[in-house]
């Protein structure tokens, strides 16, 4: 066996990979070993039959495939080993019989997507913007106020209107240009206003009613809403509301944080819990300033990423979705009936986040090879301790349970973190205080449905963009 290399178009490799006769003769054997079982010929056992017979019976052809199986099994891999230095392979090849002549032997083309390089004009020197967030009074005691929901008592509402904050039971009819849409309908629908579980307006429009009442509320859906016939559209809901129920909140006293955490006192618990949203506010600020650094350098990054990665990558973020319907009791073929979506149109929707995920994780490639940013043993073996001290653990005792991707992942998180130490070193980091910081709002799940995303006032979920 032989083979050349040539550089292909869109980020491809063009391998030429020529079989002598008897290299080809031999695959045709271990064909007719491997397939022999599955063909019958008049007047012999199924899988008896001799091979010379099988091909004049079926045509020479019978084994071509199986044998093109064989060579490529048996060679490709110590093809891209051989390579390895040269090129990195990001997806399976296509494979074409460029020659198959009687005697001659094979020759077969094999075009493979490959890792692309990528050009950076610059990344430093950039003006890049930087995110900083503080925590409020207000949200530590909002936070606060949740460890009362625990020992909360549901009372129903008669008196009043209701208000963001109650349960409300109500029945929902939606329609778009006088035309009702899959989903939009329910009947006896419990809603907590203010989770922020339906659209934007349709909380707030609820709060005010009385029980008893009907009225039309006026909405607009998202323009990213993953409905592609209800992006940006207006829509009217009449909504009957029936119930009204509040959660009445138990006393806020030492007593009660001592029986529902591990702080003694009220003033211990909410130091704790303003130190838990500081951190998640710190790490809120360095995250997106961190993806503000790497959306400002994409933007001087040239690179022909090949459609392998692209797809690659939208079966990752398709199977992510698939995970979190699947936590809330989904399937996703389910989902897509529900919403009346394709695959290949809810996989299309994804294709420009993908692209962007590619392209991002490219440029850090990029930058750490360019700057040859490394993980040093010591640094290791500090990161390791580290955590082996955070679960209370002997460092030996951690190693010892470890999983080898464990250390990858250590290895990578000080590569990547001496990556963007140095991306901020290097650039002109221009701070934005956000007084307010507000926390990752957590999925709203309502009583009847379970689901866990942003959706439209219906039983049906909706995927949230990310």
């Amino acid at each position: 066996m032989k083979y050349t290399q040539t550089a292909g178009e869109k980020s491809t490799v063009k391998l030429t990979i020529t079989f002598t006769e008897e290299e080809w003769q031999e695959a045709l054997n271990k064909s007719y070993a491997r397939v022999r079982g599955k063909y019958s010929v008049p007047g012999f056992r199924k899988g008896k039959v001799p091979k010379p017979v099988l091909e004049t019976y079926y045509g020479k052809g019978v084994l071509y495939e199986e044998a093109f199986n064989v060579l490529y099994s048996e060679h490709y891999g110590n093809i891209l080993e051989k390579e390895k230095d040269n090129f990195t392979p990001v997806g399976e090849p296509s494979l074409d019989v460029e020659d198959l002549t009687e005697g001659k032997g094979l020759v077969l083309g094999a075009v493979v997507p490959v890792k692309p390089e990528v050009t950076i004009e610059k990344y430093t020197g950039l003006k890049i913007k930087k995110f900083e967030y503080n925590v409020s009074d207000a949200e530590v005691e909002k936070e606060v106020e949740k460890i009362l929901q625990s020992g909360a008592q549901k009372v129903e509402v008669t008196d009043r209107a209701c208000k963001l904050g109650d349960t409300v039971n109500i029945d929902f009819s939606g329609s778009v240009d006088g035309e009702k849409f899959p989903g939009g309908t329910a009947d006896d629908y419990n809603l907590e206003l203010g989770s922020g579980s339906f659209i934007p307006g349709f909380e707030e429009g609820v709060a005010g009613m009385k029980i008893g009442e009907t009225k039309d509320i006026n909405v607009k859906f998202p323009e990213d809403y993953q409905a592609e016939n209800l992006k940006g559209k207006d829509a009217v809901f009449n909504i009957v509301l029936h119930k009204i129920t509040e959660n009445k909140l138990p006393e806020l006293t030492d007593e009660y944080v001592k029986s529902h955490s591990q702080s003694a006192t009220v003033a211990e618990y909410k130091k704790s819990v303003r130190e838990r949203l500081e951190k998640s506010a710190e790490n809120k600020g360095r995250d997106e300033t961190e993806n503000s650094i790497i959306n400002e350098i994409c933007k001087y990054a040239k690179v022909e990423i090949p459609d392998a990665m692209i797809e690659s990558e939208i079966d990752r973020l398709v199977q992510e979705f698939s995970y979190r319907l699947m936590y809330q009791g989904l399937k996703l073929d389910d989902y897509l009936k529900y919403m009346e979506l394709s695959m290949a149109d809810f996989r299309a929707q994804y294709k420009e986040q993908a692209e962007h995920r590619v392209l991002s994780q490219l440029v850090v490639d990029k930058i750490v090879k360019s700057e040859k940013f490394t993980a040093e043993d010591k640094e290791v073996e500090a990161k390791i301790e580290e955590q082996a001290k955070s679960v209370e653990k002997t460092v030996a005792e951690y190693k010892k349970g470890m999983d080898p991707r464990q250390l990858d992942y250590i290895k990578n998180d000080i590569i990547i973190t001496k990556m963007f130490d140095f991306l901020k070193a290097n650039n002109e980091m221009s701070g934005e205080e956000v007084k307010k910081a507000p926390a990752k709002k957590a999925a709203a799940k309502t009583e009847q449905s379970g689901t866990a995303e942003k959706k439209a006032p219906a039983k049906k979920p909706a995927a949230k963009k990310e």
